[in-house]
């Protein structure tokens, strides 16, 4: 069973690990700009294939953006005294379910009646 500090040191080390792919995410960003603008796009083919590989970035970006923001507020959590609390019923989550999802804003119970 993990402790509360061995869950926080988890969501340190995952914001750390999402912070650093966002930036090489923007890296990649900015270099592939850079080779486009040297290129004249002659095939819809090419051009295709780079509208689909943007939206696949900025749908990864999106992505690590959204877990990005739950680490944040569960870290936040920690610092109110709240951490391990569902928001829903007020109730401790699960331990199991913490270290599983160490980022979970609700109880097994209130997550099963959520609707998708």
């Amino acid at each position: 069973m993990a402790s509360h500090e061995e869950l926080k040191a988890r969501l340190e080390k995952d914001r750390e690990h999402i912070s650093d792919r966002l930036n090489a995410l923007k890296a990649d960003s900015v270099s592939a700009g850079a080779t486009r603008e040297g290129s004249p796009f002659g095939k819809r083919e090419e051009e295709a294939t780079e509208a689909f590989e943007l939206e696949k970035r900025m749908a990864l970006e999106r992505q690590l953006h959204d877990s990005l923001s739950e680490i944040e507020a569960a870290l936040a959590k920690f610092e109110q005294g709240t951490y391990g609390r569902c928001e829903q019923c007020g109730q401790d989550i699960e331990v199991h379910r913490l270290e599983a999802r160490p980022q979970a804003k609700l109880c097994m119970t209130c997550k099963s009646q959520q609707r998708i």
